[in-house]
């Protein structure tokens, strides 16, 4: 969940895409349908001569979404997105539009299918602990149980990381009442291994606090950004899940990410250094961590041996979308990779986003092809 507004990249916004933005009900929580070939297509036609079509068409158009999470359980893709609204709050750098109260959960048969919205999956009121800004979600299944990870701030304006359990995937989701112990900062991801580990891995700077843990604990007079000198940046997070999946079963670490000498990236390497949304996928024995730059939009990759790293950078996933933020995820389905992500192709305006599908490529060693939104 990228949190920033002020960035040179927001793309102008396309005519059709502003007639396209009462199809788009902020706060519905209604049961809708569309399908990806009958979303809505922007008409360039009396657009500048620089403007370019967008890869793919938004998945769905009921509702705004973002931060998309698929996976494949039940033989169905279920999608797990943010639920981006019309907050009325100020941009800010801290991310304070980004104000979302609840989950919609979405579900295909397959890439290009028709999409379900199955509403609301669970609610910021029926956090215990929660205070505001639901923030990007994963989930994962064990044992006939389904978990929902998400980020929110508590009562004190801090972001936590909670879990809610349902026994089908499209919930209702129950929240425990109260939050990961250890849990801090947001954007979980939980990665299952073949050995039936399970890691979750968090962290965001900026709005999403995590240059303000460097002590081991919550400093609310920290600075509101990362360093910008020559010094190593501020990593991703990792811990090993327990058996019940809903607790660290050991020490939070720092996730290394190293260049190609081996020595960690600084937080001057605005383009290589992690910033937040992070994603763990593992291809032919290899364990691939993407995510966000944050400020330069791009998503990147560094690969590992290990599930914990140290990781090493290895190139761009995906350039810049329309919109300032960007946050992902990538699941085999059927033969191919797909990934899942979003822009702001039918409102233009950075915190009311769509999420889309595109396949992804690699190259014969396993590297990943970019990918031009």
């Amino acid at each position: 969940m990228l949190t920033s507004s002020k960035s040179p990249r927001l793309a102008p916004v396309l005519a059709a895409s502003l007639a396209l933005l009462g199809a788009c009900q902020s706060n519905s929580s209604t049961q809708e349908t569309t399908t990806a070939s009958d979303a809505p297509k922007a008409d360039t036609t009396a657009a500048a001569p620089a403007a370019k079509q967008p890869l793919s068409q938004p998945l769905i158009s009921n509702i705004y979404t973002a931060d998309p999470s698929a996976h494949l359980f039940d033989g169905k893709i279920y999608i797990y997105p943010s639920h981006d609204i019309e907050a009325g709050i100020p941009e800010n750098d801290k991310g304070d539009h980004f104000a979302m109260r609840d989950y919609h959960i979405l579900s295909m048969d397959s890439i290009g299918g028709k999409v379900t919205d199955h509403g609301v999956g669970l609610d910021i009121k029926d956090i215990p602990w929660a205070g505001r800004q639901l923030w990007a979600p994963d989930a994962a299944f064990k044992a006939g149980t389904y978990y929902l990870y998400f980020p929110v701030k508590d009562k004190q304006d801090v972001f936590r990381i909670g879990v809610a359990t349902s026994k089908t995937p499209a919930g209702p989701f129950k929240a425990d009442p109260a939050p990961i112990a250890g849990s801090f900062s947001i954007d979980p991801a939980v990665f299952q291994d073949t050995d039936g580990s399970a890691y979750m891995y968090f962290g965001g700077l900026w709005g999403g606090q995590l240059q303000r843990w460097q002590k081991g604990t919550y400093d609310a007079n920290a600075a509101e950004k990362e360093p910008s000198t020559d010094v190593p940046a501020l990593n991703a997070r990792v811990a090993k899940l327990s058996a019940d999946m809903k607790h660290f079963d050991g020490p939070v670490k720092e996730l290394v990410i190293v260049d190609e000498t081996g020595k960690p990236l600084l937080a001057s390497d605005t383009k290589r250094r992690f910033f937040e949304g992070g994603w763990m996928h593992k291809y032919q024995g290899k364990y691939y961590f993407s995510y966000s730059t944050g400020d330069t939009h791009l998503l990147v990759y560094a690969t590992s041996s290990t599930p914990t790293g140290p990781f090493t950078y290895q190139g761009v996933i995906m350039e810049p979308v329309q919109g300032w933020t960007t946050h992902h995820s990538i699941v085999p389905i059927k033969d191919k990779w797909y990934i899942f992500y979003h822009d702001t192709q039918l409102s233009g305006k950075t915190w009311l986003r769509n999420i889309k599908v595109t396949e992804l490529k690699r190259r014969a060693d396993g590297g990943i092809e970019t990918i031009v939104p």
